[in-house]
């Protein structure tokens, strides 16, 4: 018989003013490229949010499970008020949100049904 041993972290909580802070839109993925210049295996994608934030470009280190074909026309959920960030000669202006898988990797995180661009998570 074994015993597994499972550490338990508790949870911080949040307001909802907290979460409200987080723009968190859907966009469709309009071009990717691959990232030759990242550190790690990543693309350079751009999402197209919606008349108010227009086209916005993103380093994603989603290439386990995605090739560049995959990503246009998918629509992902990004987080679109972080500071932009320099990565090598890319300037990266949202984060693309995902899971990690059981194999590793991350999977995108979307939505059951298309919405248009830029509607915000509630």
């Amino acid at each position: 018989m074994f015993l597994k041993i499972v550490k338990i972290v508790a949870m911080q909580t949040i307001d909802i003013e907290d979460f409200n802070k987080i723009d968190l839109r859907i966009g469709t993925v309009i071009k990717a490229e691959i990232f030759a210049k990242a550190k790690k295996p990543a693309y350079q994608v751009w999402v197209d949010l919606g008349p108010v934030l227009g086209v916005k470009k993103s380093s994603a280190q989603i290439t386990d499970h995605y090739s560049l074909e995959d990503l246009i026309g998918r629509q992902v959920i990004c987080v679109c008020n972080f500071k932009p960030r320099q990565i090598a000669d890319f300037m990266s202006e949202i984060l693309v949100t995902g899971f990690s898988s059981d194999t590793g990797g991350i999977v995108l995180a979307t939505s059951e049904r298309p919405v248009p661009n830029g509607q915000k998570l509630h």
